[in-house]
């Protein structure tokens, strides 16, 4: 007779909220750094600026998260982390560059070390946490 509960089961699924969660942090690390960019320039910090500046690493934030299946794995630094960052910057470029924007060499710089800092950084800490958490479970309790 086939035993059901000898079967391993299969990976849990990040819940629903886990992947909002984690979008919602990538799309506030691409805001701001739209928002530091822009202050540090003295541009407008009115949302039509700062979304001027933000949309095309935005639009290419939400294409890694489509090729990269970032939803199966959303916290995690490798690979998806650090692919979002790579996808994040490169084609957040190449749209920047395309449709009229600066690229500047110093720009680029300065876009890829904060998106790294940024889209790798959050991922970063919340792996610390958790890992804190379960390796000292009273830092959990209140």
């Amino acid at each position: 007779m086939h035993d059901v509960l000898a079967r391993p089961l299969p990976p849990a699924r990040p819940r629903k909220r886990a992947i909002a969660t984690a979008v919602g942090f990538d799309v506030v690390a691409v805001v701001v750094f739209a928002t530091v960019g822009r202050s540090s320039h003295d541009s407008s910090l009115d949302v039509a600026g700062v979304l001027g500046t933000a949309w095309p690493f935005l639009v290419a934030l939400a294409v890694g998260w489509l090729v990269l299946r970032a939803h199966k794995r959303p916290f995690a630094v490798w690979p998806t982390g650090v692919a979002l960052w790579g996808i994040t910057w490169g084609l957040g470029m190449a749209l920047r560059a395309g449709t009229g924007g600066g690229t500047a060499l110093p720009f680029v710089l300065v876009a890829l070390g904060a998106l790294g800092v940024l889209l790798v950084g959050w991922r970063f800490l919340a792996s610390f946490t958790s890992s804190a958490r379960s390796t000292y479970p009273g830092l959990s309790q209140h």
